[in-house]
């Protein structure tokens, strides 16, 4: 499957990829819905199941009924977070393209304060300004984003912040390689070097309060 080159028909899709989400997934696309129709734009859900073994595909497939802006897509086993972001992408039909994940640990009427400067960049990334997660998990965030920026040179303050708004023509030259938890760094230098631009927003984080973490392997 290769990114449509059609021309888009809404102004925003948004992202949602989940697994084993069943306790977060309504309440997800609810806010989701919430957050944009106040924002008085055209718009889509695009919910992945990655092969969940629980409701969270039955759930997706039940939003989907009941209102046409939302699409489910299913994966039939786990392919990794890598995989179902890029699943999500490949089906977007939007000219923005947002993409977070579905366990309710951002604000998503936030994503105004990210459209608002779509103007400025390609690339609208949002970085928590006040991550709440597990310290060793704050410990590897940050020792990860110093070997980026060593390795790399990308000076991005949060690369793995499920928060961001691509134009769709980024996509339109950068193919997504990784099925893991590589796949927002992958994105980014790929997109560097093809001479997108990067702007960066502060956004608000929040613990999880239902479901369990299952972490994202580096593929």
């Amino acid at each position: 499957m290769t990114f449509d080159h059609a021309a888009p028909t809404v102004r925003l899709s948004v992202v949602l990829p989940a697994f084993n989400e069943a306790e977060n997934i309504p309440r997800a696309i609810t806010a989701a819905v919430d957050a944009l129709e106040r924002l008085n734009i055209s718009f889509e859900i695009i919910v992945v199941d990655d092969g969940s073994h629980d409701d969270t595909g039955t759930l997706a497939q039940a939003a989907q009924r009941e209102d046409p802006r939302v699409r489910a897509v299913h994966h039939p086993r786990n392919r990794g977070y890598g995989a179902a972001l890029k699943s999500g992408i490949l089906s977007a039909k939007g000219e923005l393209i947002f993409f977070t994940d579905a366990d309710l640990q951002f604000d998503l009427n936030e994503l105004r304060l990210l459209l608002a400067r779509a103007r400025e960049a390609d690339i609208i990334a949002g970085y928590r300004a006040r991550r709440s997660d597990p310290k060793h998990r704050l410990i590897n965030a940050w020792a990860w984003g110093r070997l980026v920026k060593l390795l790399f040179g990308l000076d991005v303050r949060d690369v793995d912040c499920a928060f961001k708004v691509f134009h769709r023509e980024v996509f339109e030259q950068v193919p997504i390689s990784s099925v893991g938890a590589f796949v927002n760094t992958e994105i980014l230098l790929r997109a560097q070097a093809e001479g997108f631009t990067i702007t960066q927003v502060p956004v608000s984080h929040y613990p999880r309060t239902a479901g369990t973490s299952t972490g994202r392997t580096p593929r």
